[in-house]
């Protein structure tokens, strides 16, 4: 009896095994297959235009609008390869000039437009542009230039209750590297621009007393509308003690260097305390300083320094960002092209400045002798 009913119960069960067995086979068929993902490259048209304008730092502005570059999926951070002429030049998309290395080619976006640009030198100079140039901008590399554009991109603020005080606001300080004498010479930012940092810097450079202003960056019709704000500024300019040099940024470029040549003639001409500016005591006044601070005996720290404060003043850089030695790294390359490619050191910086002043700009040994002596 006992052996039978295990058979019925075997017998039950094994026609239950094999409905479950049927049903998750069925149930395993029935899952969807999943397809491998397709990876597929983006395209990104090519964009088409001319040169409609080249400024005075031979940077050249585009037909192609902005808008356009967004559009068409260009972002800041990409390589974009540059065809103009025979030429085909990578450069990274970046909101300014200080986002590359000195000498460096970019795209930027400027007054709505596409700019073409290189760090601290003449893009059409260098690339033979005129305006009506054909240009077409193409997608090298997406994202390419990302990391190191965020490294480096600056902004800052135009608030004054934003900086400590106002000499930092207005980027406004005395020099003092090597043996420059104390309360001689100061640099800063543009006492007569129309901007919200001018009315500080006009009244520091009353407060120091100034004497002499070798303005980098005006000519004498551009600053002359803002001259009635700053009075102090304008009695040096009726006094014949202010020469506006309208430079540009390239200090190889033949019209940069005659104007150099003539903003030192006039420092051996007139008295200190002397003022160097451009418009933001950042890029010409801070070239020119680094000039001086060598001819002077500064060593290499003391010029990175003075040109770091300004990217301290202004965007709050300090010396642990990573951005500190790719920023400080501006001045001294402009020394190791002045010295032929080489190295510059502590023990060499002057001669290499002293070089260019006599070698390149034109003064004369005396001159410069004299220029030391204006500064001591």
């Amino acid at each position: 009896m006992t052996m039978n009913r295990h058979r019925i119960v075997r017998m039950m069960i094994l026609p239950l095994l094999l409905i479950i067995m049927v049903s998750c086979a069925t149930a395993r068929q029935e899952q969807p297959i999943e397809q491998p993902v397709q990876q597929t490259s983006v395209e990104y048209r090519s964009l088409e235009g001319t040169i409609e304008n080249i400024d005075k730092y031979g940077n050249a502005t585009t037909t192609i609008d902005e808008a356009t570059m967004t559009d068409a999926g260009y972002q800041l951070g990409d390589i974009i390869t540059i065809a103009i002429g025979s030429q085909n030049i990578d450069a990274p998309y970046v909101g300014t000039y200080s986002d590359v290395d000195r000498g460096g080619f970019l795209v930027r976006p400027s007054s709505g437009k596409i700019a073409l640009a290189m760090s601290y030198d003449n893009f059409a100079g260098k690339t033979g542009t005129d305006v009506g140039t054909a240009v077409t901008l193409t997608m090298a590399d997406k994202a390419g230039y990302l990391n190191e554009y965020e490294i480096r991109h600056l902004v800052k603020s135009e608030e004054r209750t934003e900086y400590a005080s106002d000499p930092v606001f207005a980027n406004f300080r005395e020099m003092v590297a090597g043996k420059i004498a104390r309360q001689r010479l100061y640099r800063g930012c543009n006492p007569v621009l129309d901007d919200a940092r001018a009315p500080y810097a006009a009244k520091l450079v009353e407060q120091a007393k100034i004497k002499t202003v070798i303005n980098l960056a005006d000519s004498k019709e551009s600053m002359a509308p803002n001259l009635p704000a700053a009075p102090y500024y304008q009695t040096l300019v009726e006094h014949g003690d202010v020469i506006a040099l309208d430079m540009g940024i390239d200090f190889n470029d033949p019209a940069f260097i005659a104007k150099l040549k003539d903003g030192l003639l006039f420092m051996l001409d007139h008295e200190g305390p002397y003022y160097v500016h451009c418009n933001e005591g950042k890029d010409r006044a801070g070239m020119v300083a680094a000039v001086l601070e060598a001819l002077m005996g500064a060593t290499v720290k003391e010029i990175e320094d003075d040109y770091m404060v300004t990217y301290t003043n202004y965007f709050h850089v300090s010396k642990t960002d990573a951005k500190y030695p790719l920023i400080a790294k501006i001045i001294t390359d402009m020394f190791v092209q002045m010295n032929n490619g080489q190295a510059v050191t502590d023990a060499n910086i002057q001669k290499v400045a002293e070089d260019y002043l006599i070698n390149v700009v034109g003064l004369t040994r005396t001159q410069v002798s004299q220029l030391k002596a204006k500064l001591s």
